[in-house]
């Protein structure tokens, strides 16, 4: 991407979105173009033609989408699969018509079956049932992963779908029911430590494992992939299931690799923050997915790899918290 192109952050304010602008502009990138959803409601499909014509962006990334954790998911199936939908199909179709360049697709590692071998291979992907908890949200975005593959067999587009295991990072979402798991467990402690509580319940059995990345790794990751040479950005994009017989959707995992089971996470937030107390885990609450660790051999590939490590990343979560003084 040339440093004056014009480059379009869709949900940039949102942890992945926000995190992709700071990374660009680090990078000297000077022309990006940021609407509020005041001023561009992008399921609005006439709303969103006008900005593409008006502003004409030529790489976009599409961060936008409505998400939360399991409280969340559960409460408003409804929304969650409508207005990703609606989103992805605008943004996509739009893109199209108005001669994008390059597209990047952001979904979430809840696309792979409930029971996926792990860790999961791109390849894992509508091999089996989703975990019923998120399943609305995770159509959405295998949808949205099929239309780009469509897009770039049909009209020989350049749209990459590309999926982070869990994030977190600088200006997640706290709220005590809509959250996801290390936002919540950070609020939780500093409320029991400020309330003197001598216990600390989490949700589940705490054996699940999960795989965290850092916002601000996930950003790089995007623009590294969004400023990738032809061949390579290419290569990405698979072939035409049509012609060839293969299953290989335009998809790329991004994660670290490595995952940690939700009663060491706790422990290590537990000690980040200084609380004191003990933890205790409610078994009648769901646990989600067994484990969902990212095979990230292809991002390894090209040439990427996280640098921050989950321990720092809490550290400075914790001190934004603070700050910010969430409670």
């Amino acid at each position: 991407m040339d440093k004056n192109a014009r480059i379009y952050v869709a949900g940039h304010r949102g942890l992945v979105g926000s995190a992709i602008v700071r990374n660009l502009e680090s990078k000297g990138y000077t022309n990006i173009l940021k609407p509020t959803h005041a001023e561009l409601d992008l399921t609005d499909e006439k709303a969103t033609d006008q900005f593409f014509a008006e502003h004409k962006p030529e790489y976009v990334f599409l961060a936008a989408a409505k998400v939360g954790g399991i409280v969340a998911n559960n409460t408003y199936p409804a929304e969650f699969i409508r207005d990703n939908l609606a989103i992805q199909t605008n943004v996509i179709h739009t893109a199209w018509k108005h001669g994008v360049t390059r597209l990047l697709f952001l979904g979430s590692s809840c696309i792979y079956p409930k029971l996926a071998p792990q860790p999961m291979k791109e390849e894992h992907l509508l091999t089996g049932p989703l975990e019923p908890t998120n399943r609305p949200y995770a159509l959405a975005k295998i949808a949205g992963i099929e239309m780009c593959w469509s897009y770039n067999r049909q009209y020989g587009t350049q749209y990459l779908a590309a999926m982070p295991t869990n994030l977190y990072g600088p200006g997640d979402n706290y709220h005590p029911e809509n959250s996801h798991v290390i936002p919540a467990l950070l609020r939780k402690f500093h409320e029991a430590k400020h309330n003197h509580q001598p216990t600390v319940t989490v949700w589940g059995t705490g054996t699940p494992k999960r795989e965290f990345l850092y916002s601000d790794d996930m950003a790089d990751a995007c623009v590294y992939l969004m400023n990738l040479p032809q061949d390579q950005y290419q290569a990405l994009l698979s072939s035409d299931e049509s012609k060839t017989g293969k299953f290989e959707p335009p998809l790329i995992n991004v994660g670290v690799g490595e995952d940690i089971s939700i009663k060491e996470l706790a422990e290590l937030i537990k000690k980040v923050v200084g609380y004191v107390g003990t933890i205790e885990f409610d078994i009648s609450k769901p646990d989600g997915t067994p484990r969902k660790l990212m095979n990230v051999s292809k991002l390894l590939k090209s040439g990427w790899i996280a640098r921050t490590s989950l321990q720092h990343g809490l550290k400075i979560m914790n001190e934004e918290f603070m700050s910010e003084k969430k409670i």
